[in-house]
């Protein structure tokens, strides 16, 4: 009895340790970005990679001056992707072209589920921003993505269940 109560509740804490990881790398990439955007201006020259991988002009324009070390792959194992100025449009739910500049940018985390997630980029909605803030109810919650436009949470977990 005492493995049936225990055991959900660790994995669930397994969980929430590699989404906070993920979130925080996230975060570190995106601050790295921004510092990069204030001393050029664009992303010019720099390809977007979507799925990362090393070597990737990102990492190279990044690394190691804006941030020490870029990570590939999310603690789930799957690589985050990156989207670069034009190659945002279209990607951002229903975020007009026109919003988006040579200075944007999109890091992306599939979650636990290793591909696009129930909840991802696709459903965030310009007009209601939060609809896709998401509370962690289950595990299931774990497999939505993780996604932060030019250094802002689009999709991620709501800061706290008082939120709702």
């Amino acid at each position: 009895i005492l493995a049936a109560l225990l055991i959900p509740n660790a994995l669930s804490a397994l969980q929430k340790a590699k989404q906070k990881s993920a979130m925080k790398e996230i975060m570190t990439i995106s601050t790295g970005a921004m510092d990069y955007i204030t001393d050029n201006g664009t992303w010019d020259g720099v390809a977007s990679s979507a799925p990362l991988v090393t070597g990737a002009a990102i990492i190279q324009a990044l690394a190691p001056f804006y941030v020490r070390s870029v990570p590939v792959n999310d603690p789930w194992n799957t690589p985050y992707n990156i989207y670069l100025a034009d190659d945002c449009q279209g990607i951002i739910g229903d975020v007009p072209n026109e919003e988006l500049g040579g200075e944007d940018f999109v890091i992306e985390s599939f979650g636990r589920a290793g591909e696009v997630g129930p909840i991802g980029m696709a459903e965030y909605l310009i007009a209601d921003p939060e609809a896709t803030l998401y509370s962690q109810v289950s595990m299931e919650s774990f497999r939505n993505d993780l996604v932060a436009w030019s250094g802002n949470w689009i999709v991620s977990p709501r800061a706290s269940a008082a939120a709702d």
